[in-house]
């Protein structure tokens, strides 16, 4: 059955079996993911039509085989490549698959409402951030080092967050929930759109809800299904670390404030110093030691995450501080005398 249907017009549907195709295809370039970004934006219908036809392809992966030896399908010759590395893999030839998918006869279970099983360990590299797209639909922007696994089936989607920055816009399924785990929580939704930073170092943790709804559930919780989750809703941030846990509604300033991560930039107000050069230095993969005297210190202020000169540069100028680097290149930020 090909994925085609009288929900997805002519051009819906091939521009998402074209965007099918070079996922299958292997990692999109840079150009490429900003474009499929703004396709999947654009209507509703895009991520139902994209999904649609990732199932399509992965419950035709298995039968492939018989398919091209019995001629319903002819592959394109493959480039000469050593024989080390000639190997026939579907990745390889699954554009000329999917365009030759309407013409095979053949009839494949297919429902939009089981989405494919995936297991699949995505991160993003230090000072770069990376957006990713699964099979539901569900788009994952993932903050810089920043590594997550992403383990879903029929029943649920789950998604393992070490540590690190990641924001979900969750595609909406009540029978399959969508499940993101931290080493100090685990945060619960159908359909929606949050953040949640978790810094494993300082056993850290904080969810922001941008819309819709989460449950949290806190340390314990994870093992005792008895204790109540904490219910967050749109503008909603849930903050857990040493001082214990509270809950703050936020403004659109304040919110836009939290996640201007997204557009390469980090807003302070009035954090203390350890905390900024802790994100600053988690993101360029470095460790920064602050003196006990100017670890207290605060900061505001919005700059540029990949800037990292230019904010130490920035922290002499308005705070008391001084910024020294060793041989080995170790960043210490000390009070001026």
């Amino acid at each position: 059955m090909n994925p085609s249907s009288s929900r997805f017009d002519s051009v819906v549907d091939e521009q998402a079996s074209l965007w099918a195709a070079r996922l299958e295809g292997g990692r999109l370039s840079t150009a490429h993911q900003a474009e499929l970004d703004a396709w999947l934006e654009a209507a509703p219908i895009h991520r139902e039509a994209l999904s649609a036809y990732c199932q399509f392809s992965s419950d035709l992966e298995p039968i492939v085989p018989a398919l091209v030896g019995a001629g319903a399908v002819a592959m394109p010759d493959l480039e000469e490549t050593p024989r080390s590395t000639k190997v026939l893999s579907f990745r390889r030839w699954a554009p000329a698959l999917l365009a030759a998918a309407a013409a095979i006869a053949v009839v494949v279970h297919f429902s939009t409402r089981a989405p494919l099983d995936q297991f699949e360990s995505i991160s993003a590299p230090i000072a770069m951030q990376r957006s990713v797209t699964l099979a539901d639909g569900t788009q994952i922007d993932l903050n810089a080092h920043t590594s997550v696994v992403v383990d879903t089936d029929r029943e649920e989607r789950r998604v393992r967050l070490g540590g690190g920055q990641a924001f979900f816009e969750v595609s909406p399924d009540p029978d399959r929930p969508f499940i993101v785990e931290t080493p100090m929580g685990t945060v619960r939704v159908t359909g929606t759109a949050f953040d949640v930073r978790s810094d494993a170092g300082t056993e850290g943790l904080q969810i922001t809800v941008w819309e819709g709804s989460v449950q949290v559930r806190v340390g314990a919780a994870q093992a005792d299904r008895s204790v109540s989750p904490v219910s967050l809703t749109g503008h909603d941030q849930l903050t857990i670390d040493a001082h214990g846990m509270r809950q703050a509604q936020l403004s659109s300033s304040e919110l836009e404030a939290e996640l201007a991560w997204r557009q390469g930039e980090i807003v302070f107000a009035g954090e203390t110093l350890k905390e900024a050069l802790l994100r600053f230095g988690h993101y360029h993969g470095r460790a920064i030691r602050v003196a006990d005297l100017a670890s207290e210190l605060h900061i505001g202020g919005r700059y540029a995450l990949d800037d990292l000169d230019g904010f130490l540069s920035a922290l002499e100028a308005v705070l008391p501080v001084r910024v020294s680097k060793d041989w080995g290149g170790m960043i210490q930020v000390d009070l001026r005398p």
